[in-house]
C-alpha cells in the first residue's frame, strides 16, 4: 500500500510550507480589520497600542468611545440615516432583483445575456463613474439630496447581487412544478407565492442581505447625493478622520465589522441550505 503524501517526510514539508503559506495569506487578510478591534477600547485618545494595552492592564482599556457614539447627535443621526436607507433600498433591491431572476431563469426568455450584462453593469463599472452619472441624472429630475435619492442609487447597486444569487438559486428550479400549479387552475400571481417563491427564498435572502451590506457600507454615492442632515455612518467616519479625529471611528468601524460578520454568517447558513435542497454537500 503506498504511503501517503503526508507520511513521507518531503510530503510533511510541503504540507507544513503549505499551512504556513495559509496562515500567512489569512492574517494578510484579516489583521487590518481585527487590529481595529482592540485600538477601539483604547482608553487614551490615540490610534496607537499604549504601553499600558500591551502590558495588557485593565485601566488602558476603556469603553468611552462607545458611549461617545450614544451620547453624539451627528452619530446618532448617522446611524439612523443608515438604517433607514438601507433598510429601504433593500427592499427595493429585492423586489427588483427577484423578478428580474425569475425572468431572467425562464429558457424562453430573449437576448438573456444582454439584459443579464446590464442588469449587473453597477457592480463591474467604477463606483466613481456610477456616482457622477446619478448625480448628473439625480439633479435633473429633482433627486439630488433628498432621501429618496439615496434609497433609489442604493437600490441600483443592491439590485444586481439580489439578481446573481437569485439566477443562481433557480438554475436548478423544476418547471415541471409551475406547470402543475397551472394545470391545477393555480393563476401565475398565486403559483409564484405558493410554489416560487418558499423554493427560491434562501437565495432571496442571501441576495437581500448582500445588498443591505452593500448599501450599509457605500459612501461614494452618498457623497454624491446626500445633504448635510443625510450622512450615513460611512460618510460620517469619513468626515470625522478629515475633520476630527476621534478614536469614536474604530468604535463604530468594530460594529460594522461585527454586524458585517453576521450577515456573513447568514449567507453562509443560506447557502449550506440551498445545497441540501440541491443535494450538493457543503465544504
Amino acid at each position: 500500500m503506498a504511503a501517503t503524501p503526508h507520511r513521507t517526510r518531503s510530503g510533511r514539508l510541503w504540507h507544513g510550507a503549505y499551512l504556513t503559506f495559509c496562515v500567512l495569506v489569512f492574517v494578510f487578510l484579516i489583521a487590518p480589520l481585527i487590529v481595529v478591534v482592540p485600538l477601539s477600547f483604547n482608553a487614551q485618545p490615540f490610534f496607537t497600542f499604549t504601553e499600558g494595552m500591551l502590558r495588557l492592564e485593565a485601566a488602558a482599556y476603556s469603553l468611552q468611545w462607545y458611549r461617545d457614539i450614544l451620547a453624539n447627535d451627528q452619530w446618532l443621526l448617522a446611524i439612523r440615516n443608515s438604517v433607514i436607507i438601507a433598510s429601504c433600498a433593500t427592499a427595493l433591491a429585492t423586489v427588483l432583483g427577484t423578478l428580474a431572476a425569475v425572468g431572467l431563469s425562464r429558457p424562453t426568455m430573449p437576448l438573456r445575456g444582454l439584459v443579464m450584462t446590464i442588469l449587473i453593469s453597477p457592480m463591474i463599472i467604477p463606483i466613481i463613474i456610477v456616482s457622477a452619472g446619478m448625480y448628473f441624472f439625480y439633479s435633473q429630475v429633482g433627486l439630488a439630496q433628498t432621501m429618496l435619492g439615496i434609497i433609489l442609487a442604493h437600490a441600483v447597486l443592491g439590485t444586481p447581487f439580489v439578481v446573481i444569487t437569485v439566477t443562481a438559486t433557480m438554475m436548478n428550479f423544476d418547471y415541471s412544478l409551475t406547470r402543475a400549479a397551472a394545470s391545477l387552475g393555480a393563476p401565475p400571481l398565486l403559483t409564484f407565492f405558493r410554489v416560487v417563491l418558499p423554493l427560491i427564498l434562501p437565495g432571496v435572502v442571501s441576495g437581500a442581505l448582500f445588498a443591505f451590506a452593500a448599501s450599509f457600507d457605500e459612501v461614494v454615492v452618498v457623497q454624491f447625493l446626500a445633504a448635510f442632515d443625510q450622512r450615513t455612518i460611512p460618510l460620517q467616519m469619513w468626515a470625522g478622520i478629515r475633520e476630527q479625529i476621534s478614536p469614536t471611528i474604530l468604535a463604530v468601524a468594530t460594529l460594522l465589522i461585527v454586524v458585517s460578520a453576521l450577515i456573513l454568517t447568514a449567507v453562509e447558513l443560506l447557502r449550506a441550505r440551498v445545497n441540501n435542497q440541491r443535494g450538493v454537500k457543503t465544504i
